[in-house]
C-alpha cells in the first residue's frame, strides 16, 4: 500500500475512469483508491458513484460493508486480530479486549503516535491454530497473551 500520496482529486479521478469499465467495478475502483491514498477519502464516494451510475448509498454501502476499506488512513503497523467464531471460542475475545487495553484504542482507531492501527478481521483460515492474528500482512497463529504483547511490542517499535 502506498499511503504516501497525499489525497488528489484530480488523482482519483484518474483512477476511477481507469477501472470503471472493469465488471465489478466498484470494488475494484475502492480497492484501487486505498491502494494509492491508503485510505479512500469520503469525497471519492460520490465521485465512484457518478462514474458508475450509482446512488452515493450504493457505493457507501459497498465501502462499509467489508471491513478492509478504510476512511482514514492506517498507523504505520496494521494489527488485525480475528474475530471469527473458531478464534472466539479459543480465547480470541479475551485477548481482543487485552489488544484494546495495551494499545488504549478501540477496534478501527490508530494509536495517537499514529504507528498501530486495531482492526478486526473475520477468518484467516487458522481455525485449526486459533487464535490467530495478522501483522503488516504476516499471519500468526496460536496466538496467547504473551505472543500478542510481542506483537503489539513489535508494532510499537
Amino acid at each position: 500500500m502506498s499511503n504516501d500520496e497525499p489525497w488528489d482529486t484530480a488523482r482519483a479521478a484518474d483512477i476511477i475512469a481507469e477501472h470503471a469499465p472493469t465488471e465489478g467495478a466498484t470494488l475494484v475502483v475502492l480497492h484501487a483508491l486505498q491502494e494509492t491514498f491508503g485510505y479512500i477519502p469520503e469525497p471519492a464516494i460520490p465521485m465512484v458513484a457518478d462514474a458508475l451510475n450509482l446512488s452515493r448509498a450504493e457505493v457507501y454501502g459497498v465501502f462499509t460493508f467489508y471491513h478492509d476499506f478504510r476512511e482514514k488512513p492506517a498507523g504505520r503497523h496494521v494489527l488485525k486480530l480475528c474475530r471469527a467464531e473458531a478464534c472466539q471460542a479459543a480465547g480470541g475475545d479475551a485477548l481482543a479486549a487485552h489488544a484494546e487495553a495495551r494499545l488504549g484504542i478501540a477496534f478501527g482507531r490508530t494509536t495517537a503516535d499514529e504507528r498501530v492501527t486495531l482492526e478486526p478481521i473475520y477468518c484467516l483460515g487458522l481455525c485449526a491454530t486459533a487464535p490467530s492474528a495478522m501483522l503488516d500482512g504476516r499471519v500468526v497463529g496460536r496466538l496467547d497473551e504473551s505472543r500478542l504483547d510481542t506483537l503489539i511490542a513489535e508494532a510499537q517499535r
